[in-house]
């Protein structure tokens, strides 16, 4: 390659690993996470945010900083106003705050001094519960108070109950690096080398057909490679299908015969150089009932081979690096940028987002 193509082929990366996409959906938690009357603290997109449920089981999001001073609500506890309402309540000093983020009661005034109290409110974030899991509307103007255009989007193969499995752990590393490394093709014979799944030596060439779907793309349906070994747990003739999603949504559907397996990963951005992904999994296949703490074992050893490479991938990261992006094996982290890039244009522009993924067979080694 000559340097004029070296540099072409890479990205100094202006946005890369530096923002995060909003006005988008994000997943937070399961919604068996979330007790009633409990408060619990979490940081997205380096914000702080109080997630609870109430006693009567209504979802509250809200900036976990209490305008008075500073405390953190979600230190606090459930309230119940005279008129039956539901509250937030500080324990510092014990204000308290409505669902939607407004002060329903300041305790320390007395009769007669005039606070008006209607000027003290704490962002609230949109939130929805779908197929068990709870999403976060992420604004960009955190006085944007409106209804999300659209709900969270909906998974193929929510079966079988509750998940089969859940991992949550954290990759420190901003979410546009962990994305790259959740959708790449080629480190699978070198970084996840065992012998339920390959061997180093287990490489074969792969043409797989891509398609445009809704703010991301799909692997369209076919069979799994042959050097897999886990898919022969499974039985059958399984069919697959890989998806991805913004802004950190990647799921695998396989179906064998009537039977189903959904594979969910959901990257959360914690702060700038930490990300939360949690994996899921359903299924109504009876392996999951003979195999499950194997399958179990497997699939945390796999994701946690993946957080060891993003820390040994920070040891040069922290130099700022120009990255190099190749076809066809990184053909989808280059959709990625694009699809960040258009939907920050497209939110910026007040349009509907384009999708820029073009249909394509992408071929690789691994």
């Amino acid at each position: 390659m000559s340097e004029g193509d070296a540099k072409a082929a890479t990205t100094q990366a202006a946005g890369f690993a530096r923002r995060f996409l909003t006005d988008i959906w994000y997943f937070t938690a399961l919604s068996s996470d979330l007790k009633r009357g409990r408060l619990a603290r979490r940081e997205i997109l380096g914000e702080p945010v109080l997630l609870g449920r109430s006693p009567n089981g209504t979802v509250v999001a809200l900036r976990d900083i209490c305008p008075h001073r500073a405390a953190p609500l979600s230190a606090g506890s459930f309230a119940r106003e005279a008129d039956g309402r539901e509250t937030v309540e500080c324990p510092y000093h014990g204000w308290r705050f409505d669902a939607d983020g407004a002060c329903a009661a300041i305790p320390s005034l007395v009769e007669g001094q005039t606070f008006d109290i209607s000027r003290v409110r704490v962002r609230r974030y949109r939130t929805a519960e779908s197929q068990g899991m709870v999403f976060i509307w992420m604004a960009g103007d955190a006085r944007d108070d409106r209804e999300p255009p659209a709900p969270p989007p909906v998974f193929p193969g929510v079966v079988g109950g509750a998940p089969k499995l859940v991992d949550r752990r954290n990759f420190e590393a901003h979410i546009d690096h962990a994305v790259v490394g959740l959708m790449d093709p080629a480190h699978g014979p070198f970084v996840h080398r065992q012998w339920w799944w390959r061997s180093k030596a287990s490489r074969h060439e792969k043409a797989k057909r891509f398609e445009p779907a809704a703010e991301g793309f799909v692997m369209v349906r076919h069979p799994p490679s042959s050097n897999s070994r886990a898919y022969a747990l499974l039985g059958g003739k399984p069919m697959t299908e890989i998806s991805f999603r913004l802004p950190g949504l990647r799921w695998e559907h396989i179906e064998i015969g009537r039977r189903q397996v959904l594979s969910l990963t959901c990257l959360t951005p914690v702060s700038p150089t930490r990300t939360r992904i949690t994996q899921i999994v359903w299924s109504d296949h009876p392996v999951f009932a003979l195999a499950g703490p194997l399958i179990r074992a497997g699939a945390r050893r796999f994701l946690a081979q993946d957080g060891d490479m993003v820390n040994l991938q920070n040891q040069g990261l922290k130099y700022d690096p120009p990255l190099m992006w190749i076809d066809d094996a990184d053909r989808q982290a280059k959709w990625y940028q694009a699809l960040k890039r258009e939907w920050v244009a497209s939110r910026k522009e007040g349009r509907a987002f384009a999708n820029p993924v073009e249909a394509a067979t992408l071929r690789w080694i691994s």
